[in-house]
């Protein structure tokens, strides 16, 4: 039995507040992308939980998500079925595309099914805020408001591409510790957030008491919401000046052509959107020498 697993990036991103627990308030839109790795699981009855993986991984087994992801669901569940699951990785680690998390994600999914529990998104999503902050989001997919620490999810009409537009997501030769990223990231409050969130909603929701107006079409709502006015990352403040390469690659996404240039979550990866898929595939290729992942694919949804 398989799961794809697929990426996600940001759109929108700001720190808004550190809390007292110390972690952080967040502001952010997700979307899901069609680039991902797969998960793989069979049957064991013996109730053991067995992970391999397609490459050897440079962490141990039990900090493992998928294997996590296992341990969890099957402790929720109290069940006594195992499973011998492989993981097929091609998602880089340190680069701001959840690519671990959407992992989790896609086991919970998985093992939902080997194991015939027959549960929701939403506790699949309950289980997984216990695992990572992007694991609720990524249960799910597709495009959604993220408040808190993420868990507080507003999933909404998902965003596509306009037609023949292409998204080219890259890594650079450089990783970026997320605790590294929250150092000097300024906290900007809540206004930047609660406006994107009121122009979002306006386009898509006539408040009451106006006139039902034309809703915008999908290509409509997609430039007007994403757009470089609109799209933002705090997180490029902090990471930009110790991460120089960081700060290139979106420059010369810029250069090729991107309507779009952002970094993804707290880095490495910047994503580009360009109005076809040639000239999305001649950025990639400028962009080789500096890159230890690329791809040029679409937004992805169910």
């Amino acid at each position: 039995m398989l799961e794809y697993a697929p990426a996600k990036i940001n759109l929108f991103l700001d720190v808004i507040r550190k809390r007292e627990d110390g972690y952080h308030d967040l502001g952010t839109v997700f979307q899901t992308v069609d680039a991902g790795d797969t998960v793989e699981a069979t049957l064991r009855e013996n109730g053991e939980i067995h992970l391999t993986y397609n490459e050897p991984q440079n962490y141990p087994l039990e900090s493992d998500l998928v294997f996590k992801a296992a341990k969890a669901l099957k402790e929720y569940a109290n069940c006594a079925l195992g499973a011998d699951i492989h993981l097929t990785k091609v998602m880089p680690l340190g680069a701001g595309l959840g690519g671990g998390s959407a992992d989790a994600a896609a086991t919970l999914r998985l093992l939902n099914r080997l194991w015939n529990l027959d549960y929701p998104f939403e506790v699949l999503e309950s289980i997984g805020a216990r695992l990572g902050a992007d694991v609720p989001f990524l249960v799910r997919g597709g495009t959604a408001f993220a408040e808190g620490i993420g868990e507080r999810l507003t999933f909404v009409k998902p965003l596509e591409l306009p037609e023949g537009a292409a998204l080219l997501i890259a890594t650079p030769l450089d990783s970026v510790p997320t605790k590294d990223a929250y150092v000097g990231v300024p906290k900007s409050g809540p206004d930047r957030w609660e406006q994107y969130k009121a122009s979002w909603n306006a386009l898509q929701y006539p408040r009451c008491g106006e006139p039902i107006v034309e809703l915008p079409s999908d290509e409509e709502l997609f430039e007007q919401m994403v757009n470089p006015n609109l799209c933002f990352n705090a997180f490029e403040i902090s990471v930009f000046p110790t991460h120089p390469l960081v700060a290139e690659m979106k420059q010369k996404f810029i250069e090729l052509g991107a309507d779009v240039a952002l970094m993804s979550g707290s880095g490495a990866s910047v994503f580009g959107i360009f109005k076809t898929r040639e000239l999305a595939e001649k950025a990639a290729a400028a962009l080789k020498s500096i890159s230890r992942y690329q791809t040029v694919t679409k937004f992805w949804h169910r």
